[in-house]
Order: C-alpha cells, then sequence, then structure tokens
C-alpha cells in the first residue's frame, strides 16, 4: 500500500460517514468539519484553483440550468478539474443540447460529457436509491486495496455509476471493477482523465510534504 493510500483512506472513511448520516451527497463539509474537509482538499489531485473553479461551475450550472428546463426535466451537474458531467432527464433532443450549451457557456468548463437521458423526471425512490448506490461504492473504494477513494467522485443515476477523478489507467480499471461489483450498479461509465504512474509519485510525494511526511 503506498504513502498516498494510507493517508486518503481513513479520510475518506470518515467523509463516507458523514454522508451515510446525512443521506445527502451534498452535506459533506457539514458532516465532517471544516477541518477534515481542508485535509481532503490537500490531498485532492487538482489543483486548489481547479477545485474552487469546481465548485463555482457546479453553482452556476445548477443556477442557470432550471431556467432551461423548468419542470420538464431533472439535471445534475457535476465538475471535476472543468469536466462537467451532466446526468439527469429532459424532455426532448432540444431541451438536452439546450443544457449543454447553457453550461458549456459558463467561464471555466473546458469539456462535457453530456448524459442526460431523455425521459420522465426520476422519482424520489430512484433517487434515493442512487444516493444508496453512490455510498456503497463509495465504502468498496476505501476498503479497496491500492485505491485513493478520495481520488474519484462518484455520480449514481438510474443505478449507472459515472466515475471521474484523475487516476492512472492501472487505478481507473481497479476502480470500475469494485464499482460493478456493488450490488445495485446498472453500468459503470468512467468520466476519468488519465494520469501516469510517474504524475501519481509526483502526486504522492507533494502530498507527504504537506502533511509533513
Amino acid at each position: 500500500m503506498n504513502k498516498w493510500t494510507r493517508i486518503t483512506r481513513p479520510l475518506a472513511a470518515a467523509v463516507l460517514c458523514g454522508v451515510v448520516v446525512t443521506s445527502l451527497q451534498g452535506c459533506v463539509e457539514m458532516a465532517v468539519g471544516s477541518a477534515v474537509v481542508g485535509t481532503l482538499s490537500a490531498t485532492d489531485r487538482r489543483t486548489f484553483g481547479a477545485q474552487t473553479e469546481d465548485k463555482a461551475i457546479v453553482f452556476k450550472g445548477e443556477t442557470r440550468v432550471p431556467s432551461v428546463v423548468g419542470n420538464a426535466g431533472h439535471v445534475n451537474v457535476t465538475s471535476f478539474n472543468r469536466k462537467v458531467l451532466l446526468t439527469g432527464e429532459v424532455r426532448d433532443e432540444a431541451m438536452k443540447a439546450a443544457v449543454e450549451r447553457e453550461v458549456g457557456a459558463i467561464e471555466g468548463v473546458q469539456s462535457i460529457v453530456n448524459d442526460l437521458e431523455i425521459a420522465g423526471i426520476s422519482s424520489f425512490t430512484s433517487r434515493s436509491n442512487d444516493s444508496l448506490i453512490t455510498g456503497k461504492v463509495k465504502a468498496a473504494f476505501v476498503d479497496a486495496r491500492d485505491l485513493s477513494a478520495n481520488s474519484i467522485k462518484v455520480v449514481t443515476e438510474r443505478g449507472v455509476v459515472y466515475l471521474m477523478g484523475r487516476v492512472t489507467q492501472r487505478e481507473g480499471q481497479l476502480a470500475a471493477e469494485v464499482a460493478r461489483g456493488v450490488n445495485g450498479v446498472q453500468k459503470v461509465v468512467k468520466v476519468f482523465e488519465y494520469i501516469s504512474e510517474d504524475d501519481l509519485r509526483q502526486l504522492s510525494n507533494s502530498a507527504d510534504t504537506q502533511n509533513g511526511k
């Protein structure tokens, strides 16, 4: 087990506990407190600037999209290292394209993966089940060897699990295999940004330095 995994696994477990308690994916900071969140930010493989931009992109996207879809759609906006993932349901292809244009116009967005489904709006039960699956996938990542759970963002929509993050090909393949083994997962979609093993070692050394290792 490398140093990066030793650093991130306990922290990821702490975040996971917060998610399970709150049952809301957006309440991690409230659940675990600013100290742990600050440490997680330090061990994130994105730059601090990218983390800040991702938060701004999500906020702006969630603010703008309702004016496009109204009551005819349900759209989730996720951003990782300025790559945006759009999931949820919309009325037709025209609305799907309109959402992508609106989000694409946000400053800082570098690329968009538009996986919006042409379908009726998902039920509360379906979304609750998706949140449960997300929690189980994160828990499986914490337990897995050679995986840094904090380096992978998990988004679940209608039982489809999307994986985002800066990972090596080896880590990405392992993460997908672990996620596929979780009960309730219908499909796994990798939306990773791949880095080399050398890049990973440099990031691990940087994390060790920041944490006084």
